[in-house]
C-alpha cells in the first residue's frame, strides 16, 4: 500500500474542497477502497474521511418519497422500518450483499461507487486492463470470462457492476444527489453508472470533485409486490452471476406499472424499459413474464465462457416476477 495522508472533513463544503487536491479520495466505510489500495489497484495519496458529515439519516419527504443519507450503513438501511415496509425490494437487495460484518461498515455512497470484481482488474499481475491502464487492452476478452458481461459491453471492457443495492435502486428509479464546487445537482440512477464504450476507466457521471450526499427514492409503488433474486455460486459472500430486481404495481389482475433491473450482466445495473413496457397493462401471467424476459435479454452478446447467463437471466426474470406478483418475501 502506498503512503497517504488522512483528513477528517468537518462539513460537505470542506470535503469537496479537500478532495479537489490531486490524488485525493473520499473515505466512507472503506470496504471496497481499502481492499483496492492493499492490492495496488487504487493508489490515493490523500484520504478525506466523510463519516462525520451528518449524512446518516433516513427521512420521509413531503412528496411521499424517502431521502437516504450517503453515510447510512447498509445494515441500518436494510433494517430501517421505512425501508422494510415501503421499499422491501431495496431491503432484500442489501441483505443479499456481502456479509453482515461488511454490511455494518459499507455505506450507501460507497455501494454506489463500488468497483468491478473482474479478476483481471483486481489482480495487477495482469497488465492488460483498460480500467486500470487506459489503452492497455482487456485481458478478460481472451481470458476466463464466466462472470463477465453479456449486455452493454464493448471491445474495451466486459466487466460487470458488483453491487446488489444498485440493481434495486435502478428498478425503483432512484435519484443520486451530489455536491461539488459548482453547487448541487441531482442525477437519475439510470444516468449515474456508465457503460464502458471506449472509456471504461470512467465508471460514473460523478465528477472527481463531487461528493454524494444522498439517494432519493420516489413514492413507493412496489411495496406489496416486489422480489430480489440473486443467483450465485454459493449462498454467502458471493457476487451475482445474475440478479433480478422485480417490482410490480398491481390493480386488480392488471399490471399498472413495473420496475425491472438486472445485475451481474453489465457494467451498470441493466434496466429494460422495453420489458417494463410490455408488462404494463398485462395480466401477471407466465406468458407475460416470459415475453418480458426475452425483451430484457434482446441484444445479449455472450463471451466464450458465459453464454449460460442468457438463459439463466431469462429464467431468473420469470421466477422473480412470479414471486413478486404473489407478494413473496425473500
Amino acid at each position: 500500500m502506498n503512503p497517504f495522508s488522512y483528513e477528517r472533513a468537518s462539513d460537505s463544503s470542506a470535503a469537496v474542497r479537500a478532495v479537489s487536491a490531486h490524488g485525493a479520495k473520499f473515505l466512507g466505510g472503506g470496504t471496497n477502497l481499502v481492499d483496492l489500495m492493499r492490492d495496488g489497484v487504487e493508489n490515493p495519496t490523500r484520504l478525506i474521511d466523510v463519516n462525520h458529515l451528518h449524512l446518516d439519516e433516513v427521512t420521509r419527504l413531503p412528496n411521499g418519497g424517502v431521502r437516504v443519507g450517503a453515510s447510512v450503513r447498509n445494515s441500518d438501511l436494510a433494517n430501517h422500518e421505512i425501508i422494510r415496509a415501503h421499499y422491501p425490494l431495496l431491503s432484500q437487495a442489501l441483505l443479499n450483499g456481502a456479509s453482515p460484518q461488511l454490511r455494518n461498515m459499507a455505506t450507501t455512497a460507497g455501494n454506489l461507487m463500488q468497483r468491478t470484481r473482474c479478476y483481471y482488474f483486481m489482480d495487477t499481475a495482469f497488465p492488460a486492463c483498460n480500467k486500470r491502464e487506459p489503452g492497455s487492452g482487456c485481458a478478460a476478452i481472451q481470458g476466463f470470462n464466466r462472470i463477465h458481461a453479456i449486455l452493454g459491453a464493448s471491445d474495451s471492457c466486459i466487466a460487470t457492476n458488483p453491487s446488489d443495492m444498485n440493481v434495486a435502486l435502478a428498478a425503483l428509479e432512484a435519484t443520486v444527489h451530489v455536491e461539488g464546487p459548482s453547487g448541487k445537482r441531482a442525477i437519475p440512477i439510470a444516468d449515474f453508472h456508465l457503460l464502458p464504450g471506449s472509456t471504461p476507466h470512467i465508471e460514473t457521471s460523478l465528477k472527481p470533485d463531487e461528493l454524494i450526499t444522498a439517494v432519493e427514492l420516489p413514492a413507493p409503488k412496489f411495496a406489496k409486490h416486489s422480489y430480489y433474486l440473486k443467483v450465485r455460486d454459493r449462498q454467502s459472500y458471493a457476487f451475482a452471476l445474475v440478479s433480478v430486481a422485480a417490482g410490480l404495481e398491481l390493480e386488480g389482475n392488471t399490471i399498472k406499472s413495473a420496475g425491472l433491473a438486472l445485475g451481474g450482466v453489465a457494467l451498470k445495473p441493466w434496466r429494460s424499459l422495453e420489458a417494463e413496457k410490455s408488462l404494463k397493462g398485462a395480466a401477471p401471467t407466465a406468458e407475460a413474464f416470459t415475453k418480458a424476459a426475452k425483451l430484457a435479454l434482446d441484444g445479449a452478446k455472450p463471451q466464450k465462457d458465459n453464454a449460460f447467463k442468457i438463459e439463466l437471466a431469462k429464467q431468473s426474470i420469470v421466477h422473480a416476477l412470479t414471486l413478486a406478483a404473489k407478494g413473496a418475501q425473500a
